[in-house]
């Protein structure tokens, strides 16, 4: 079975109700997900958003939240995860606010794409300390044995 990653609010390439952006009350949305691999010893979690800051002329990725550590048993994350309520031993990273946990979209112009990206490794990462993205993705290289990604959408 693949990996596949679903939310119970929005469907692939659906819009992200605004409950979970900064129109809103910009907390987590609910994901799950199924076909994690037997041999899988963790799992990472990464938002971003490819159209920052306008899609028509996008400049850079924007990170919206980084999960990493996350245990292979676990198979769902609920609404509004938040550093006092991840799963026993899943950290997280630093996005791009310079911020611990989860920022919700907010678009400056037109609609961006929210890339809802999930990694299962043969090991858990070790040795970070407030990783970014980049050094997250850093320290998968070579260790990911699937993935699989949910997009979602928002305009203001």
């Amino acid at each position: 079975m693949p990996l596949i990653l679903k939310s119970g609010v929005f469907e692939q390439g659906g819009e992200i109700p605004t409950k979970y952006t900064c129109k809103g009350d910009d907390i987590s949305p609910p994901l799950n997900w199924q076909g994690v691999p037997e041999n899988t010893h963790s799992l990472v979690l990464i938002i971003d958003d490819p159209d920052a800051p306008d899609p028509k002329s996008p400049k850079t990725i924007w990170v919206h939240w980084v999960l990493y550590n996350i245990p292979p048993d676990i198979s769902r994350l609920a609404e509004h995860i938040t550093s006092t309520t991840l799963p026993s031993g899943a950290s997280e990273g630093i996005n791009d606010w310079r911020n611990r946990g989860y920022g919700g979209p907010c678009p400056p112009i037109g609609r961006h794409r929210y890339f809802h990206k999930l990694y299962a490794l043969d090991s858990v990462l070790t040795g970070l300390k407030d990783p970014d993205k980049t050094t997250v993705e850093k320290a998968m290289q070579g260790h990911i044995i699937t993935q699989t990604e949910l997009i979602g959408t928002y305009k203001k």
